[in-house]
């Protein structure tokens, strides 16, 4: 046989052995591929199919399927951190109330307290006040008197003096004195008794000699001998000495 022919039957069933092996290849890598898809199923949803006639299919929009479980997964996780959060802000912000609650109301029973001691304290000085208005005398307004200026006017106004002095002596008892010694005459003087003759003679409404009346003179009354109130009250002063009261004298004296 020659060799040519040889040759080509021998490179015959090497060219089917070569196409086998390709097929073979193709196979080969068809069976990976089944298993790559495999696995991939596995990962995929449970909602994910496959291809008729074996071919694996592939998840839609893997991508935004990825994002929505991140999202999901960041949900999951975060969801309970912000819920603790919000509680504590909330505790935080119950806290701060409570804490402006209690100062405000430390600074009201503050104020209240001060009112009280203020109250008190007025209290305390009105009471003195009026302690001290209680012991204290009250002094009575007197306007001041006057009197006529006639006999009458004389001897009332020489009383006030002689019972404001501890002198006694009464109305009646001046009056009728008066009126035996002088008839109501504040100048009359007498020329003719022994104290005339004396040079000393009894002058005024009572006929008072001047040193008795220099000695039984009234302090705050006139120096005047003349003078009635003077006269009177000095008059009344020498018989309360001698007589007890001018009330005592129903003669000369």
């Amino acid at each position: 046989m020659p060799k040519n022919i040889l040759n080509r039957r021998l490179s015959r069933p090497l060219e089917k052995f070569s196409a086998l092996n390709k097929q073979h290849k193709i196979a080969i890598a068809g069976v990976s591929t089944l298993g790559a898809a495999a696995i991939a199923l596995s990962a995929v949803p449970g909602g994910a199919t496959t291809v008729a006639g074996g071919t694996p299919a592939v998840a839609a929009k893997p991508v935004a399927a990825e994002q929505s479980q991140t999202r999901d997964l960041h949900d999951t996780l975060s969801s309970p951190l912000t819920s603790d959060k919000v509680k504590l802000d909330a505790v935080k912000a119950k806290q701060k109330a409570a804490a402006a609650a209690a100062k405000q109301h430390a600074a009201d029973a503050a104020k209240k307290k001060a009112a009280a001691e203020r109250k008190a304290a007025e209290s305390r000085s009105a009471k003195k006040a009026a302690d001290r208005s209680a012991k204290r005398p009250q002094m009575e307004t007197v306007s001041a008197k006057t009197y006529k200026n006639n006999l009458d006017g004389w001897i009332r106004q020489s009383l006030d003096i002689m019972h404001a002095k501890g002198i006694p002596g009464s109305y009646h008892g001046l009056h009728k004195n008066i009126m035996r010694e002088s008839s109501g005459n504040p100048r009359a003087i007498n020329g003719w008794d022994i104290n005339a003759i004396n040079g000393i003679p009894s002058k005024g409404l009572l006929q008072v000699i001047p040193p008795t009346f220099s000695t039984y003179h009234v302090k705050g009354t006139s120096n005047d001998i003349y003078d009635p109130v003077a006269n009177i009250t000095a008059a009344a002063n020498y018989a309360a000495h001698r007589y007890g009261s001018i009330d005592n004298v129903n003669s000369a004296y």
